[in-house]
């Protein structure tokens, strides 16, 4: 609860102090201009999309929809006992940065972006916020997690004999 507790702090306050000393579209740059900060009120999703659609369309798939994974994702948490930690920091994560913009969406009527990084024709990302950057962590966390995840080993004699009883 302390790493959620950590995670939806650092994205309301990092948003509330944009909010407060950035104007809309200023930007100000760091490390060579790699790194900017630009306020955007993003009332879409991921790179504002869905912010064309009706308020109601967007209230059900920016808001509800969250809404119900975030709760499902916290029953799961709190109910199975054996998870590791990774995978439980990495829905920590996920729940914290759905809280985040969720609440912003509720309580302002968009979430406000401010983070950019261009890393000079290698790599550059859309204008994004700390929530993002945590959801986008802990997707990553799950997905290396499976990928390396290490597999039963089957003994050869085992399958030898499996493969014999079924072909009997």
């Amino acid at each position: 609860m302390l790493v959620l507790a950590f995670t939806i702090g650092c994205d309301q306050v990092s948003k509330s102090i944009v909010r407060k000393k950035v104007s809309d579209y200023q930007t100000i740059n760091f490390i060579h201009n790699h790194i900017t900060i630009e306020k955007v009120e993003n009332t879409g999703a991921f790179l504002s999309m869905g912010d064309s659609v009706s308020k109601p369309v967007r209230i059900i798939f920016l808001n509800i929809v969250p809404l119900i994974l975030i709760l499902a994702s916290l029953v799961y948490i709190l109910i199975k006992i054996n998870l590791n930690r990774i995978t439980l920091l990495a829905i920590i994560l996920m729940i914290g940065g759905g809280i985040g913009n969720i609440y912003d969406r509720i309580v302002h009527g968009s979430v406000t972006d401010f983070l950019y990084i261009d890393l000079g024709g290698i790599f550059h990302t859309g204008v994004f916020n700390v929530a993002d950057l945590c959801i986008t962590v802990g997707i990553s966390m799950i997905l290396l997690q499976s990928w390396f995840k290490k597999r039963p080993v089957v003994e050869v004699e085992t399958l030898k004999e499996n493969l014999t009883n079924e072909n009997l």
